[in-house]
């Protein structure tokens, strides 16, 4: 079998790497101006660079478009009439609506749809990593067709029943996730320091808030732009932690102790409750990955990012752990820390009277408050441009650091999930 990939940026070359490692003949292509660059770097290997997109349709009998989901419509509409009769098709969007409208749109009948997703970034080797099928338009011949191409990536692979389904669990694992990590780097980046620097953030909780920040302040900003803009299911739960995070803010402000308090104890008891398998994130390992030399002296923090998820969790009645199923390193951590705050009594009660009476990280609460409000609007009216602009201010505030906290987040990921 004959694999095309439409697309060899980061992932797609990665997939490609492997696919050709296992014995398969593959054919790629990117933008023009790429071609003799891509020739150059898969010289020596397999994989064979063609000049175009239509050049590499016409040779697939196993097609996969890894392209940006905000172009995913107009390139497949370009390469549609090139495609081999009865060839499967994929994409490796994180947004499963346009890809899946573009699909049905501009494909022929006799064209099978089985897609995917890898939850993982391109610094990691797709083995052992997860990754998403979803069969949309095949039969139980062609599906397992599609799987034996798939499985030799060897990855963990996820079977997903429908693309609905699919961005529905994203829009939690993914776009909210990054918008609450977006939101604090803002927020530090406002206010003009650098987290690792301040007594606020030295407790475990805190260096893997920093260092999953930086993490994703590491990769492309249209990556997280489509993930949050382009998925139907993102705006409501964005929307939901937006107010979670505004009403808890404004009872702190008021010092309203009872309304907050039953708040947060609803919460807790609808997401952390039952016979369910938890997290329970190591506190020495949590502490041992840091960005600072050594850890400043200790102050008592609000945690109001994981105070406002938990309670947005509550508000839309999602449990989080049913959505581990397609786990990404960062919904992990963010998951982790947030069960390790709330089945902590002591460290919960201590966040609790900071949020409330603590005028110390009452500064620090309003910048990620503001924060999230402009994270919240970005997304709301669909900026892409906006968002694009707003991440890569941010990055350029952690230039210098980000490489050092991507490195130390997956060695945390990789201690933590052994």
């Amino acid at each position: 079998m004959n694999i095309g990939i439409i697309g060899l940026g980061d992932m797609g070359s990665l997939c490609a790497r492997k696919w050709a490692q296992k014995g398969y003949s593959v054919f790629g292509c990117d933008l023009p101006e790429r071609f003799e660059m891509l020739q150059r770097t898969f010289a020596g290997t397999s994989v064979m660079i063609l000049p175009n997109a239509k050049a590499v349709a016409r040779k697939a009998d196993f097609l996969l478009y890894s392209v940006e989901t905000s172009h995913i419509s107009d390139v497949v509409q370009a390469t549609a009439d090139s495609i081999k009769y009865g060839a499967i098709v994929g994409g490796q969007t994180s947004v499963k609506h346009p890809e899946i409208e573009a699909f049905e749109k501009y494909l022929a009948d006799d064209v099978h749809i089985v897609t995917c997703h890898s939850l993982h970034g391109p610094a990691f080797s797709t083995e052992g990593q997860k990754l998403v099928v979803v069969p949309h338009r095949a039969n139980k011949q062609v599906y397992e067709r599609a799987m034996v191409v798939y499985e030799a990536l060897e990855s963990e692979i996820i079977e997903i029943d429908s693309y609905e389904q699919h961005d529905q669990i994203m829009a939690d694992t993914q776009a909210v996730t990054h918008m609450g990590f977006e939101s604090m780097g803002t927020a530090w980046k406002n206010a003009g320091f650098y987290p690792w620097d301040h007594g606020a953030y030295s407790t475990g909780i805190d260096n893997v808030k920093i260092l999953t920040t930086l993490r994703i302040f590491s990769y492309k900003a249209h990556v997280y732009a489509g993930m949050a803009i382009l998925n139907p299911y993102a705006r409501k739960l964005v929307r939901q932690y937006a107010r979670s995070e505004s009403e808890l803010f404004k009872m702190m402000i008021c010092e309203n102790e009872t309304e907050f308090r039953n708040r947060i104890k609803a919460a807790s008891e609808f997401v952390f409750h039952g016979e369910r398998e938890f997290i329970t994130l190591d506190h020495d390992v949590m502490l041992d990955f840091r960005m600072a030399e050594e850890a400043g002296e200790y102050m008592p923090n609000s945690h109001l990012s994981l105070l406002a998820m938990v309670d947005a969790w509550y508000q839309m009645k999602v449990n989080p752990y049913e959505n581990l199923i397609c786990q990404t390193p960062p919904f992990r951590l963010r998951l982790g820390i947030a069960e390790y705050l709330f089945k902590n009594p002591l460290l919960l009660e201590e966040t609790i009277s900071t949020a409330l009476y603590d005028k110390s990280i009452r500064a620090d609460d309003l910048e990620f408050h503001s924060a999230v409000r402009e994270w919240a609007s970005i997304i709301e009216y669909g900026d892409m441009d906006g968002y694009i602009a707003h991440f890569n201010q941010v990055k350029d505030f952690f230039d210098g650091r980000l490489q050092e906290g991507a490195r130390q987040s997956a060695k945390l990921i990789d201690k933590l999930t052994q």
